[in-house]
């Protein structure tokens, strides 16, 4: 359990910066360079690539050099993992608000019994 609460905070921390973010939903198209990556970022190559070594120790991309040139994929499997964990946090507050709009609505329901004034109470 302890290694899966590891697993997901290195995938939230990847994905918690909006290049990251933004390099995902690049790959997301398909594989592509690092040059092909950083071309449109307003950033130097070496902070790419520090972005990028973020996203492969997550484990949410994969690297594989041929030649001089660096390709990047996306391993879907990983997004699938923090896809999981964020619906399982939603049927259990789903959950739990359902239990609590039940609640309400007994309350609604059965009148509430208040004490009613009398002329005796009044004095």
């Amino acid at each position: 359990m302890l290694n899966h609460v590891h697993d997901i905070d290195r995938l939230l921390h990847a994905l918690a910066d909006p290049t990251r973010r933004g390099i995902v939903e690049r790959l997301g198209s398909g594989p592509a360079s690092v040059t092909q990556l950083a071309a449109p970022l307003p950033m130097s190559l070496p902070a790419v690539v520090q972005h990028l070594q973020v996203l492969e120790r997550s484990g949410l991309i994969s690297t594989q050099k041929v030649g001089r040139v660096r390709t990047c994929q996306l391993d879907l499997d990983r997004l699938d993992r923090v896809e999981h964990w964020i619906a399982a946090r939603r049927r259990t507050w789903e959950h739990r608000l359902d239990r609590l709009g039940h609640v309400l609505d007994d309350d609604a329901i059965s009148p509430i019994s208040h004490p009613t004034k009398t002329k005796e109470n009044q004095t």
